[in-house]
């Protein structure tokens, strides 16, 4: 088993990781009738794709000895109506600056980043913008 998820009322959820015990609350969004006090589901997908293009470039750039340390990814998620779902996700990568790598170097680390697990399991209908500022 990977987490157990409680449902808290008041359309709150609670979540534990079951190996580590971390727990991740959720709430839905002000435009579902929820608080917005907490990420909302949707929101944790979108924070599932920038988790997994950033974590699995840090995995390659291990194997090339690279650090990215301080790399950022900021996240915009984009619903839709009818249905109702995510229909874009805006992932905008920052590099830390004194960062010098070959555009070969680059290459790969962005493509590793494009086809990440989340990335590859996301529908085709989902937009996907990513940008990546070295």
């Amino acid at each position: 088993m990977t987490s157990q998820i409680i449902y808290k009322g008041d359309l709150r959820t609670s979540a534990t990781h079951i190996q580590s015990g971390t727990v991740i609350e959720t709430d839905a969004p002000t435009d579902n009738q929820g608080k917005g006090e907490r990420f909302s589901p949707t929101d944790m997908v979108a924070v599932a794709l920038g988790t997994c293009m950033i974590t699995t470039m840090g995995i390659k750039a291990r194997t090339m000895d690279i650090q990215l340390d301080g790399t950022r990814v900021d996240i915009t998620k984009v619903m839709v109506s009818d249905p109702r779902r995510i229909g874009k996700i805006v992932a905008h990568l920052y590099f830390p600056s004194g960062l010098n790598l070959d555009d070969k170097t680059k290459e790969i680390l962005e493509r590793t980043a494009r086809t990440c697990p989340v990335e590859r399991t996301l529908h085709p209908d989902v937009e996907l913008d990513m940008q990546f500022n070295w």
